[in-house]
């Protein structure tokens, strides 16, 4: 009863504290939901926001979950009684949220998917992203353009991974990079040799690199021993890394073995050390500082009583509904253009580079 007691009393301990909080703030509390420190585009995400909302004139809630769905509900669920006022939320598992999001309704909160969609849920109000079909083609087009497709004796050897299969953006990640390369497989211009193909065979679950290493060692022992694979369509930057090592564990990028062309995404500052050492060939920029605007953008609306700014409402069916969406635009980065992409935008120092 005793610890009852302490409990209830630092309940109300910290909704006074919260409530303080909201009324310095000059327009509110916005609660910020990530998944996870352990992928750096998420940490660049978070930090972003933060500076951005705070330099609009808001209180900022930040809470990452270790990529633990449970936790990342509690951390919701608290946000809510402590009274945000709109919740921003990078979903783990964009299907595990209704009963959140439930709460956020009855608390007449406002709910925007950040990056990730949030599935089977009427309590989505927007949803700030990058147009992630066309990450997938541009993820396709790199690898074509790496392989010289055009020119090159083939057929070319491939292999195909997918991203998260509890992440919704890697489901278009690999049908946009598909619809590119699907009809050459078809033709028999590119072979994957395992014949694995559809995220159910090749999603890497929570994008782990240590996986994604170990699934290409067994591709490589079993289907590659007498034959060179020529290309690997990696959907980002932790798997790349996962991918290059196995490669490079079996003699891939010295002597006569020639790296294979690797794809990624999320420019990270690894990847690019990766890409200037010839190791990976691309990697997909999105600029988290836009999407931090753009939700910025989409904040001060909804709590000015205003209609988001919005450019897209037919592509992202979450199940219950199309959720109002702003795409905005990927780029494909190469050793051609990293320092007037990732550099001269002030994104990373030559510093954090070399």
């Amino acid at each position: 009863m005793k610890a009852a007691t302490v409990g209830a009393m630092a309940l109300a301990v910290g909704l006074s504290f919260s409530t303080a909080n909201t009324m310095a703030a000059d327009k509110g509390t916005v609660g910020i939901a990530m998944p996870t420190k352990s992928l750096a585009r998420w940490v660049d995400d978070g930090a972003n926001m933060v500076k951005q909302f705070e330099a609009a004139g808001y209180d900022t809630d930040l809470q990452y979950a270790g990529d633990d769905i449970a936790t990342q509900l509690r951390q919701i669920e608290t946000m809510i009684l402590k009274g945000a006022d709109v919740l921003v939320i990078a979903s783990i598992d964009g299907t595990a949220l209704s009963s959140a999001l439930e709460l956020a309704a009855d608390n007449d909160i406002k709910v925007i998917a950040y990056d990730r969609l949030i599935r089977d849920s009427g309590n989505v109000d927007y949803y700030a992203t990058f147009d992630n079909f066309q990450v997938g083609v541009l993820q396709a087009k790199s690898l074509l353009k790496g392989l010289d497709f055009e020119n090159a004796e083939g057929p070319l050897n491939i292999e195909v991974f997918g991203g998260s299969p509890d992440d919704n953006n890697a489901y278009f990640f690999y049908n946009g990079a598909m619809s590119v390369l699907q009809p050459l497989i078809d033709e028999g211009k590119l072979v994957v040799q395992s014949g694995q193909m559809g995220m159910d065979k090749v999603g890497i679950m929570y994008w782990d690199g240590a996986s994604a290493q170990a699934r290409m060692d067994n591709l490589l022992s079993a289907f590659y021993t007498d034959k060179p694979i020529h290309g690997v369509l990696t959907p980002n930057d932790s798997l790349a890394i996962g991918v290059i090592s196995s490669l490079k564990g079996v003699g891939y990028g010295s002597g006569d073995m020639k790296m294979p062309i690797i794809t990624g995404q999320d420019a990270e500052i690894a990847n690019v050390k990766a890409m200037l050492k010839g190791e990976q060939y691309s990697t997909i920029f999105k600029d988290t500082r836009e999407l931090a605007r753009v939700t910025v953008g989409m904040v001060d609306a909804l709590l000015g009583g205003s209609e988001p700014e919005i450019n897209d409402t037919k592509t992202y069916d979450n199940g219950v509904k199309v959720v109002p969406s702003y795409l905005l635009k990927p780029f494909t980065v190469t050793i051609d253009n990293w320092e007037e992409i990732l550099i001269d935008s002030g994104y990373y120092t030559m510093d954090q580079v070399k």
